[in-house]
C-alpha cells in the first residue's frame, strides 16, 4: 500500500504572509443640518409638491389614466428632498429604482412633462413610452427610474466610475429598498467600488417592507448600513423622515466620496404609506401602524411645525404654498390628460436592433 501523505503544517514565516489591512478612517458622528428660514421653507414646498403630485397620480390612476405599475412616493419625500439639497448641481448624478416620480420632482424636473410620463403621452420625458419606472433626464444628470430591482446599483457604480475616470468632480447618488438590498450584484458592486474608491454613495430607502414582506422575515440582519462592512464601507442610519438629518448625512457622506475615499451607504430609515404599487392593498401591516407614523413621524408635518414654532412663516404663508402647490399639480395633470399620445412610429424609436 501507498504511504498515506503527510499532512503539511501550516508556515510560520510571518515574512512572507500579507500585512493586514489598515484601520479604515471611520467618519464623525452626524447631527442634524441646522436649515435657514428660507431652507425650510423650501425643503416644505418641495416634499408637499410631492406629495400632492403622488396623490393626484393615485386618482388619475384609480380612474385608468395611468397603466401599467404606478409605484408612490408618499411618506418617504424628506429622502429625495433632503439629499438633493446636499448635492451639487451639474455635477453629481442620480439613479434609483422603479418609486421615481418624487425623485425627479426635488430634482426640478417639470412636473407637467412627469405627469405626461404618467398617462403615456408624446409629452412625456421618456416620450410616453417608459411610464411610472422609466424616466430618464440626460439634462438634469437623472440616469432611471428602472424596473429590475436593484439593477440601478451596478448602473450607479458605473456612473461613479465615470465620475472618477473624467476627474469631474461629481458623485454618484445610487439609491435602492430594503427588498433590493439582498440581491447579489449590490455587493458586487460595493466590492467593485470600494476597490476602485468609486465616488458613490448608496442609499438604502428602508421603508420596512419591500413588496410586502417585512424585514425582519427576510433579512438576516435588519441594520443594512452595516451592509458594506466586510468590504470595508462605512455607513450609517439615518431618520429618513426628517429633512434635516437626511441634509447632514447626505453631506457628510458626499463630501467623504469628493475627498477621494471611496463609497458610503447611507440607510434611511423611512416609510411609505402606501403599498409598494398601487395594485397592492398592503394588509400585511395594520392601519393603527401607518396612522401612528402619519401623526408622530410625518415628514411635512414635521417642517410644517417646525416653521411655526420658530415663527418662521404664519399660517396664512403656508396655506398660500400649499395653493401655489396645489395649483401645479392641477395644472400638471390636465396638461397629462390632454396632450397627444404618441406616433406609433414612436416605437422604433431609440430601439437598439
Amino acid at each position: 500500500m501507498a504511504k498515506a501523505a503527510t499532512p503539511r503544517r501550516a508556515s510560520t514565516d510571518t515574512a512572507s504572509a500579507p500585512p493586514p489591512p489598515p484601520n479604515r478612517e471611520r467618519p464623525p458622528e452626524p447631527t442634524r443640518y441646522q436649515a435657514s428660514r428660507e431652507e425650510l421653507l423650501e425643503y416644505y414646498r418641495q416634499m408637499l409638491l410631492i406629495r400632492r403630485f403622488e396623490e393626484r397620480a393615485g386618482q388619475l390612476y384609480g380612474l385608468g389614466l395611468i397603466g401599467g405599475f404606478c409605484h408612490l412616493y408618499i411618506g418617504q419625500e424628506a429622502v429625495a428632498v433632503g439629499l438633493q439639497s446636499a448635492m451639487e448641481p451639474g455635477k453629481d448624478s442620480v439613479i434609483t429604482g422603479y418609486r421615481d416620480h418624487g425623485h425627479m420632482l426635488a430634482y426640478g424636473i417639470d412636473p407637467k412633462v412627469i405627469m405626461a410620463e404618467l398617462t403615456g403621452r408624446a409629452a412625456g420625458i421618456s416620450k410616453g413610452k417608459g411610464g411610472s419606472m422609466h424616466m430618464f433626464s440626460v439634462e438634469h444628470r437623472f440616469y432611471g427610474g428602472h424596473g429590475i430591482v436593484g439593477a440601478q446599483v451596478s448602473l450607479g457604480t458605473g456612473l461613479a466610475f465615470k465620475h472618477k475616470y473624467t476627474g469631474d468632480g461629481g458623485v454618484c447618488l445610487a439609491y435602492f429598498g430594503d427588498g433590493a438590498a439582498n440581491q447579489g450584484q449590490v455587493y458586487e458592486s460595493f466590492n467593485m467600488a470600494e476597490l476602485w474608491k468609486l465616488p458613490v454613495v448608496y442609499i438604502i430607502e428602508n421603508n420596512r417592507y419591500a413588496m410586502g414582506t417585512a424585514i425582519n422575515r427576510s433579512s438576516a440582519t435588519t441594520d443594512l448600513s452595516k451592509r458594506g462592512l466586510s468590504f470595508n464601507i462605512p455607513g450609517e442610519q439615518v431618520d429618513g423622515m426628517d429633512v434635516r438629518a437626511v441634509r447632514a448625512a447626505g453631506e457628510k457622506a458626499t463630501q467623504w466620496c469628493r475627498d477621494g475615499k471611496g463609497p458610503y451607504i447611507l440607510e434611511m430609515l423611512t416609510y411609505r404609506y402606501r403599498g409598494p404599487s398601487m395594485s397592492d392593498p398592503a394588509k400585511y401591516r395594520t392601519r393603527e401602524e401607518v396612522q401612528k407614523m402619519r401623526t408622530e413621524h410625518d415628514p411635512i408635518e414635521q417642517v410644517r411645525a417646525r416653521i411655526l414654532e420658530k415663527k418662521l412663516a404664519s399660517e396664512d404663508e403656508l396655506k398660500k404654498i400649499d395653493a401655489e402647490v396645489r395649483d401645479i399639480v392641477n395644472e400638471a395633470a390636465e396638461f397629462a390628460t390632454n396632450d397627444q399620445e404618441p406616433d406609433p412610429a414612436e416605437l422604433w424609436t431609440d430601439v437598439y436592433r
